[in-house]
């Protein structure tokens, strides 16, 4: 049978995601957790990493199991990732071996590929983790593509509970997008608006013109967010989104529309160097007390200012150690259900 994934947390329903919420809740809070005792995580990072594979690695090592760390070009063969090309280039391993053979070693594989495709229409189809997940035979999990970070979702949502309860229906969620030097995945964007709207929030996407979110995504989102409950706005104006907002969520993103021209992305984006959260617009949140949330990593005084980060608004550290338990929670899930569609 078809082993479960986890592409997107949009592929599973509502109600194993919020099981898979308060099981993280449980574990984060000292519950006993089942054994992984024998089993092996394989973790493949095109791409570097500091939270993902330090909190995978520790949820394997905390439930008795083993996590394996390949980084392709690094200390392991360089990979294919193409299909019908003559492979007589520097790549010596095509991806469907790969992922064949790491699914005879464990129970399950992860993968991060950023996008690396030369238009948005061949990147947003994820084809790297969906290779893995076509040809392992084992659980596939995303570690981060182009269009979505699950894992990163979850503990953001794990985050919203833990601040406004388990329905925090009705509260305003704020994602904006915030100046960088450079383009950057929507993935983190599109996984926090879902998480939000999932847990029926008001969910508010400001970004200036020209920054708009995949609109499939955004038809996700709202259809999530219509079934639990939510709303769905998108604004220009900063100042008026974070005015009375509950959450303010930073990431930045690259303009679809010029994906592969960073020239071109990189003479849209300069003029919106303002597009930054400081104390003031924190302070415009609900009294004055709104959380400030952000993936990591973020560059200070860029797209948060050092006096949000330090100050009593900022939840990313709780964050980041959500990703251990969510992340905990989902290898529960699907170690113990293989074969399961």
């Amino acid at each position: 049978m078809t082993p479960r994934n986890l592409i997107a947390t949009d592929d599973w329903p509502d109600d194993e995601i919020r099981a898979v919420l308060a099981r993280a809740a449980e574990l984060k809070a000292g519950a006993a957790g089942a054994s992984f005792a024998g089993k092996a995580l394989i973790m493949v990072f095109f791409n570097p990493s500091l939270r993902t594979r330090t909190s995978f690695e520790v949820a394997m090592a905390r439930h008795g199991g083993h996590a394996v760390v390949l980084e392709p070009g690094k200390g392991a063969w360089t990979i294919e990732t193409r299909s019908g090309v003559v492979m007589d280039g520097e790549a010596v391993e095509h991806i469907v071996e790969a992922a064949r053979v790491l699914g005879r070693y464990g129970e399950a594989v992860a993968v991060r590929a950023f996008p690396s495709a030369d238009t948005w229409a061949e990147a947003r189809r994820d084809e790297v983790v969906r290779a893995f997940a076509d040809h392992a035979g084992v659980p596939t999990i995303n570690m981060e593509s182009a269009r979505r970070h699950p894992c990163q979702g979850l503990a953001d949502a794990q985050t919203l509970q833990e601040n406004f309860g388990a329905q925090p229906r009705g509260r305003r969620f704020v994602l904006t997008w915030s100046w960088h030097p450079k383009p950057l995945p929507t993935a983190v964007p599109a996984s926090a608006a879902l998480a939000a709207a999932r847990l029926g929030m008001e969910v508010v996407v400001a970004r200036p013109p020209g920054y708009d979110l995949d609109p499939d995504d955004m038809a996700t989102i709202k259809a999530v967010a219509d079934r639990n409950g939510g709303t769905v706005e998108v604004t220009d104006n900063l100042d008026a989104a974070v005015t009375g907002a509950d959450a303010v969520y930073a990431k930045s993103w690259g303009c679809l529309d010029d994906f592969g021209t960073p020239e071109a992305e990189a003479a849209r984006r300069a003029p919106h160097r303002g597009w930054i959260v400081n104390e003031d617009r924190m302070s415009a949140t609900r009294d004055g007390a709104g959380i400030f949330l952000h993936c990591l990593p973020v560059r200070r005084n860029v797209v948060v200012t050092d006096g949000v980060l330090d100050g009593p608004w900022s939840r990313v550290t709780d964050q980041a150690e959500n990703r251990l338990h969510a992340q905990r929670a989902v290898l529960e899930t699907m170690l113990s259900n293989r074969g399961e569609k």
